[in-house]
């Protein structure tokens, strides 16, 4: 009798243990376009073994000061919008790749968003108000079609550090509507320096780390240079105790990819295809199979798959490169 209720409680044991490991996020940033997707579209996601997905509607404002955010606009383009989300996130939840919905703030002009802050009390007030209705209208949206995560904001140190009251508040808000799992994406210069963590249930940064000052670096730079960096994610989330998710991961195929890689500047030539193939592999084996690492989502992937990327382009995307072959290799570990 004693022997049989051993094994109950193992079998009990084991099927808990199998039910609480989360599916690692084998994710890709999908850009938003100007048309509704099909089947054509979310296909070659599917070949590269992703498991899912980032949708990123957009606000905008006027300069980094502007107190007020636009969005759902007849102006923006299909997939930006909280009808664009939805009609992906039904077209991905059809081929079972899961969802991540990430609302994210442009600046015309293309100013950092880091450097968003209001020049007075009653700027700050209007600016919170204009952002919670983005943010929480599009939790909503998240709730509506099942996503699995919903980020609350994107690269917006000077915001966060600024007004810390206004954010618990505002995570507070998104949970009345959404019951999925929240993160926050933060800049790789910002993770370490906020501590709005406590409140969430992932640390997300968007992984753009210096590695190396080389023009064609080796998997050995780029492990040295991921050296220091890993530590400190490391004691981070051990100050934490939350699971770190790269929200936004990548590399350019271009020359130098390792020494500022969050730099998107348009250069003309200077392909290098085996240094983006190259800086890839190195990331996933220094990060996809630590325990605490949740995944991440790899910047970015276009709808229109056939037409993007190849060996003359120098952009993030990975499509039609080498670099597609590794991430395909290591999602489907």
């Amino acid at each position: 009798m004693k022997i049989k209720w051993l094994l109950i409680i193992g079998i009990i044991c084991l099927h808990t243990s199998c039910e609480s490991q989360k599916k690692r996020v084998n994710g890709v940033s999908f850009v938003a376009s100007s048309k509704e997707i099909d089947f054509n579209h979310t296909i070659p996601i599917k070949k590269v073994s992703a498991n899912y997905v980032s949708l990123m509607p957009f606000g905008f404002i006027e300069n980094v000061n502007s107190p007020i955010v636009h969005f759902n606009s007849p102006k923006q383009w299909f997939g930006e919008t909280d009808k664009g989300v939805e009609q992906y996130a039904k077209k991905f939840k059809r081929e079972e790749i899961n969802i991540m919905v990430k609302p994210q703030i442009w600046v015309w002009h293309g100013e950092y968003t880091g450097l968003i802050t209001m020049k007075s009390e009653d700027d700050w007030k209007q600016f919170e108000k204009t952002y919670s209705e983005f943010i929480v209208g599009f939790a909503k949206v998240a709730q509506k079609v099942g996503a699995q995560i919903f980020c609350i904001g994107t690269e917006l140190e000077k915001f966060i550090i600024a007004r810390p009251k206004y954010w618990k508040s505002l995570i507070i808000e998104v949970r009345k509507v959404y019951t999925g799992e929240l993160t926050y994406a933060a800049n790789w210069d910002e993770y370490k320096k906020i501590d709005i963590w406590k409140e969430l249930d992932y640390i997300g940064v968007d992984a753009y780390f210096p590695l190396s000052d080389k023009k064609t670096p080796t998997k050995d730079d780029f492990k040295k240079g991921w050296a220091p960096h890993k530590k400190e994610i490391i004691l981070i989330k051990d100050k934490f105790e939350k699971p770190i998710l790269f929200t936004e991961y990548g590399y350019r195929s271009v020359y130098y990819t390792g020494k500022q890689p969050w730099d998107s500047n348009r250069v003309e030539g200077n392909v290098d295809l085996r240094s983006q193939k190259i800086a890839l592999q190195t990331l996933y084996e220094e990060f996809w199979e630590e325990p605490w690492f949740a995944g991440g989502f790899l910047w970015k992937w276009f709808h229109n798959h056939g037409q993007v990327g190849g060996n003359d382009n120098n952009r993030f995307t990975p499509q039609n490169k080498p670099a597609e072959d590794v991430i395909k290799k290591a999602y489907a570990k």
